[in-house]
């Protein structure tokens, strides 16, 4: 059976899976984070999100040691439960990486538009209302091409690309911090809160699963480490990604709102470059805004693009999607078929436009909140040490809540039929692979 080639290290799975993390986000929709839970909700949504995936992102790592294979949830789940649960467990997550995919490349055009508005034109139509313009669509169509030819060639070339805009959007973060505050005032954080503290975090909080999504993602690659690579290592590149990922959520969030009065920021796209320009009165920190954003669209996109090939080729290495897509390329050692299926996929996802953005996060918030209670339950019955269990029932608790706070109508901010309708196309069309899988 041909294998994958076996070239990872540690900074290499950190940087895969903070990128996978890290996008456009903070930028994109820093109006509707403020919104939802007004500057401090909003932060401790974030900093309560990163504390609480621990136990999971530790669950995660004891899966790995035992089970290093690129199915993840799928492949932990069917040591316990029956196939159909596995497949869809499997299914889940891959739709939360997957969802990414044509998110970015929709946002790449967003981004681009702002600084060049020339691209708000040549509309072609409409989705819920929302334009679909000819060059922001070729704007994302590149992109999506670029990044499959660079999982196509290999990990390698993936991986470099991953830590190279890691360190530039960290570097351009750091920097944005440090203006906000030299120009800010904490003044511009009351109210607090958009509701009631417990509502503005909640609120808050169901979105997270969506941003944090990644930390559990170098699983994803174990079968392509380095040989020498130490199998503890994974507890520490999860951790590294958790823990800066909700640091630098939180940081933005606090920047933003220190620079300008949030209220004053509600209903604005790129409500972060509006409170720097906003604060400093000159338009040079936009532009470098614009560059980290574009940064971390390019690596949250490729993050989750490399994620979504692998789990779609062990899937079909299981036999339970059509055996097509678990082929190896001879040459470069990547899952070839895997990569041109995601390929095609974000780029039909790509034809949705700016319609796509705000009903993605919460989709895509309960599927990888489903595919971690999958992984901590199937965990809690092959392990039985007490201190394990403990670990196991706390990643159980926060995950099958995260999962019910989208569900249960008793909740703020729970799925609208809008969401129900584009979770149920995906379960449909899992239905359909699995049954074509012979």
């Amino acid at each position: 059976m041909a294998t994958l080639a076996r070239k990872l290290r540690l900074h290499d799975y950190f940087a895969l899976a903070f990128g996978t993390m890290i996008g456009t986000g903070w930028l994109v929709l820093m109006h509707d984070w403020l919104g939802r839970g007004g500057p401090l909700g909003a932060i401790l949504g974030y900093a309560i999100g990163g504390i609480i995936l621990l136990p999971v992102g530790y669950v995660y790592s004891q899966w790995v040691r035992r089970l290093p294979d690129a199915a993840g949830e799928a492949a932990y789940t069917a040591q316990v439960f029956p196939p159909i649960v596995s497949y869809f467990t499997g299914w889940m997550m891959l739709l939360a990486y997957f969802i990414v995919c044509p998110w970015e490349a929709v946002a790449l055009g967003n981004l681009a538009a702002y600084v060049f508005p020339w691209l708000n034109s040549m509309e072609l139509y409409r989705v819920g209302g929302q334009p679909v313009f000819l060059p922001r669509l070729l704007l994302g169509v590149v992109l999506t091409l670029f990044l499959a030819v660079l999982n196509y060639r290999g990990i390698r070339l993936s991986a470099n690309f991953q830590k190279i805009m890691t360190s530039a959007v960290l570097l351009c973060f750091l920097m944005i911090v440090a203006l906000s505050a030299s120009r800010g005032t904490a003044v511009n954080f009351h109210p607090l809160f958009s509701t009631t503290p417990l509502i503005s975090i909640l609120l808050t909080l169901q979105i997270v699963p969506y941003f944090m999504t990644g930390f559990e993602s170098a699983p994803k690659y174990a079968e392509e480490s380095n040989p020498n690579f130490s199998d503890r290592s994974y507890l520490w590149a999860i951790a590294l990604a958790l823990g800066i990922g909700a640091f630098f959520y939180t940081m933005c969030i606090a920047a933003v709102t220190y620079a300008a009065p949030w209220q004053s920021l509600l209903g604005k796209r790129f409500a972060t470059a509006i409170a720097l320009e906003s604060a400093l009165k000159v338009h040079w920190p936009v532009t470098m805004i614009f560059t980290m954003a574009l940064l971390g669209l390019f690596q949250c996109f490729n993050g989750n693009f490399a994620a979504s090939t692998r789990l779609l080729f062990a899937y079909s290495r299981r036999g339970t999607i059509p055996a097509g897509f678990g082929m190896v390329h001879q040459k470069f050692q990547t899952p070839s078929v895997a990569v041109l299926g995601i390929t095609v996929g974000t780029l039909g996802g790509l034809l949705l436009g700016d319609a796509l953005l705000v009903p993605v996060t919460e989709v895509g918030s309960m599927a990888s909140a489903l595919g971690w209670l999958a992984a901590c339950a199937s965990f809690w019955i092959v392990d039985r040490r007490a201190g394990m269990r403990m670990v196991t029932g706390l990643g159980i608790l926060v995950s099958l809540t995260l999962v019910l706070m989208k569900v249960l109508p008793v909740f703020p901010g729970h799925f609208s039929p809008a969401e129900w309708i584009a979770f149920g196309i995906w379960v449909v069309l899992g239905i359909a692979l699995h049954w074509g899988r012979s």
